[in-house]
């Protein structure tokens, strides 16, 4: 079956909000086994809106439409969808008592006159109840066995409702569901994991590879079409397996949640070790996406941002001889700002980074993208050298990837 979202309100095409429902629910979607191949954004505009459903109706068998079901005389997605449906509206006594009851609930609030409107309904109407909000979700069904999915547009309405309701209904009308899992690769480019499963990209059927790109990191994205969820692993795992025997020690998870710090964070807590990070041009980046990680308290005592070289001599004890002759960019400054960190934080792990971010500041022998990325792990001490393009965020981005996962490997590396 194919569905097909529709987002409505003009503060989406604006770009005042971003529309995070439409990519919950084409994940929702995948899960189910629902095709989705067309995902519009409308604004409040009748018309507009009649003819996106209109269209949407034409190639798809299930439409869901999100937002434009508040009080306001601009939300008229019910009102255009009955108008297509040739459904008229009338009022729902259930619908109302549950208005009631949430602004009774809701600090003895008055419920306003243009609240009632929400609780007019599409004849014939699968009314869904809204436990967070006052705009209930509502599912018709069409002639020609197709259905119309209207939920509120707050992510904390149209979740739940979604999980409690909507998804078991869309559940009855599939007889398969697709299961995936995504394997994800630090330190190598798109194009040479693509060239090393070619074989497998040029012969998949079911399951298929997806590689996507990230900062720094590939991902693949194995997906079986199956009857049951067991039988869709069953399919998965020999796929998984080979990718484990093709790619070793650059895969760094096999599961969408797990992020290249999440992994290192946690390598370290199974060791007991600490971690601190010595930064220059990534200038608290890099210790930021560490502390993001829950749990992080327990590797992480401090960390140091030593931008300029008397900060780096000072705090970290980069010998002025080697600033004055190797430069502050140079695996010599990397390799001692590792060294000096782990020292001064009494940490296992420490990660340096010095380089050149641009968009100035770069020569013919250290040009802009040029970066060193020291790790110190109990004693043992490697720098690497890297080449970012890009404009000066992309290179922090990127060398901020490239250390987390160089650190990943080195700890791998001196555990043994």
């Amino acid at each position: 079956m194919v569905a097909e979202l529709i987002s409505v309100g003009t503060e989406i095409l604006l770009g005042n909000i971003t529309n995070t429902n439409a990519r919950y629910l084409a994940e929702q979607c995948a899960s189910l086994g629902l095709s989705c191949y067309y995902q519009v954004t409308v604004g409040d505009n009748p018309d507009r809106l009649e003819g996106a459903l209109k269209q949407a109706l034409k190639r798809s068998d299930v439409v869901i439409l999100t937002g434009g079901l508040g009080p306001t005389n601009d939300d008229l997605t019910k009102e255009i969808a009955a108008k297509v449906l040739e459904k008229p509206l009338a009022e729902d006594l259930h619908t109302r008592e549950c208005i009631e009851t949430y602004f009774k609930n809701s600090m003895h609030r008055v419920v306003t006159e243009n609240n009632w409107k929400q609780a007019l309904v599409p004849q014939g109407a699968k009314v869904i109840d809204n436990h967070n909000g006052t705009a209930p979700g509502l599912i018709m069904e069409t002639r020609d066995q197709k259905c119309v999915i209207l939920l509120p547009g707050p992510p904390n309405e149209l979740y739940p409702m979604f999980e409690q309701d909507i998804r078991p209904y869309l559940s009855s009308l599939t007889k398969e569901i697709i299961y995936s899992r995504t394997v994800k690769i630090g330190g190598l480019g798109e194009s040479f994991v693509a060239t090393e499963i070619k074989d497998l990209l040029d012969a998949q059927t079911n399951p298929t590879i997806a590689p996507y790109a990230k900062t720094g990191e590939v991902h693949l994205r194995v997906t079986a079409r199956a009857r049951t969820t067991e039988d869709a692993k069953k399919m998965i795992r020999p796929v998984l397996k080979e990718l484990k025997h093709r790619f070793g020690i650059n895969i760094f998870a096999t599961h969408e949640e797990v992020s290249m710090e999440d992994k290192l964070v946690s390598m370290l807590q199974k060791r007991g070790w600490t971690i601190t990070t010595a930064e220059s041009c990534t200038g608290g980046l890099l210790s930021g996406r560490l502390i993001n990680v829950a749990g992080a308290s327990n590797v992480i005592d401090q960390c140091f941002v030593t931008y300029a070289n008397a900060a780096k001599h000072a705090l970290l004890g980069v010998k002025n001889h080697t600033l004055k002759k190797h430069g502050a960019v140079s695996p010599q400054t990397a390799r001692e700002m590792a060294k000096g960190a782990a020292k001064a934080a009494g940490a296992d792990v420490a990660i340096s980074v010095t380089g050149i971010a641009g968009p100035g500041g770069g020569t013919k022998e250290k040009p802009v993208g040029l970066v060193y990325i020291g790790c110190s792990v109990k004693g043992y001490i490697e720098v690497m050298e890297c080449h970012f393009s890009g404009n000066r965020s992309k290179v922090r981005e990127a060398t901020v990837a490239r250390a987390i996962d160089f650190a990943r490997r080195c700890v791998i590396r001196y555990s043994k």
